[in-house]
């Protein structure tokens, strides 16, 4: 089976994992979503999307730092052509195909070959392949020729060219099957005494069996807290009664779309907020038309501003975070999303602007 094919089979089992610290990949197993566990990065909850699920909240159900694993829980539609683990031996010089979608290139695949079956690497092994991965692979599944996983997509060497390394099959199947003879949720495995402890028995984030502080614990306890001018823009959000978690991209990028609009807004290092929307492209005609109305438009008014980028056409809001307030950002953001849905048909409508593609969702 080529790699075209078997992208094309077995895409409806590839999930993108969207927390504030980054993005990853996941895979459905049976009816689990199978990723890293620095991926979920410590969170009780992720967001997730796929071609058959639009973005939306799940649960981290297992978090197991040792192997790097974590199994989300998400009631989805059963895959048409299932993913499922290998059965066979895994040797050296083996093709590969890894999927995932790294700086956000959704259902990227990359071939290669198995480097080294076997490599040590700490108490674990490893499965070396110089098939390409980069952030945003992880907890993507490393696939044989015939499209069964073999491993887990978990971290490359930096600055080496192809040096990538999977989680082999073996302990995904292990991890899987301990999992579910508990019949539980929220569970944490210990990555010193590998015991499986129920979140609920844990006190003051320390293992009920061997004592040692579980790190996961206290982050899942403690979950993601924004602060400073991020948690003002979150509450902004809140009250305007968008589902923060859904619209929040990182840290310090959210997105939101309203109708036929797409707001974004980004926070950057110098204190600068700018939400924005790209409404529509310049035509070739009638451009004399479309400026004179933009600063007509423009004059008229308050918190927002038409701006022309190469040959689109943005309207936008700007501010400096000490500036920020509840009240102020509130009715400034209410109207870019309001205004951003009139103004894009207009411009299309009445002055021959050009509709754009909003980019794939990631």
């Amino acid at each position: 089976m080529n790699t075209q094919l078997i992208l094309e089979t077995y895409i409806e089992n590839i999930i993108q994992i969207m927390t504030p610290y980054g993005t990853g990949t996941g895979f459905i197993i049976d009816d689990l979503i199978i990723t890293n566990s620095h991926v979920v990065s410590g969170l009780k909850e992720v967001v997730i999307s796929s071609k058959k699920v639009q973005r939306t909240i799940a649960k981290v159900v297992y978090d197991d730092p040792y192997y790097d694993l974590a199994f989300i829980s998400f009631n989805f539609e059963s895959p048409k052509n299932p993913l499922k683990l290998t059965t066979k031996i895994v040797e050296n010089g083996d093709s590969t195909i890894a999927i995932g979608h790294p700086y956000g290139l959704n259902y990227t695949a990359t071939e290669g070959i198995v480097s080294r079956a076997s490599r040590l690497q700490g108490d674990l092994e490893y499965i070396q392949i110089d098939a390409a991965i980069n952030p945003g692979n992880s907890g993507g599944p490393l696939l044989d020729a015939d499209g069964d996983v073999i491993g887990v997509n978990t971290f490359i060497i930096q600055n080496a060219n192809n040096l990538g390394f999977s989680l082999p099959y073996f302990y995904v199947k292990e991890a899987l099957e301990n999992f579910k003879k508990l019949n539980k949720e929220n569970i944490i495995k210990c990555p010193s005494c590998k015991n499986l402890t129920n979140e609920e028995d844990i006190v003051n984030d320390y293992c009920p069996v061997c004592g040692v502080k579980l790190q996961v614990a206290k982050q899942r306890r403690k979950g993601y807290i924004p602060t400073g001018a991020t948690k003002m823009m979150e509450d902004i959000l809140a009250s305007l009664n968008i589902n923060v978690t859904l619209a929040r991209r990182s840290q310090a990028s959210w997105r939101i779309d309203s109708g036929t609009a797409r707001v974004e807004i980004s926070y950057y290092e110098n204190g600068i907020i700018i939400g924005e929307t790209k409404l529509c492209a310049i035509p070739n005609k009638n451009i004399d038309e479309i400026y004179d109305y933009l600063l007509n438009e423009n004059q008229k008014l308050s918190y927002l501003r038409f701006s022309i980028n190469e040959n689109s056409i943005y309207l936008s809001y700007l501010i400096i975070d000490s500036s920020l307030t509840l009240k102020e950002g509130k009715v400034a953001l209410e109207r870019l999303l309001e205004y951003s849905n009139k103004y894009d048909d207009i411009l299309i409508n009445k002055y021959g602007a050009v509709q754009q593609k909003r980019d794939e969702e990631d």
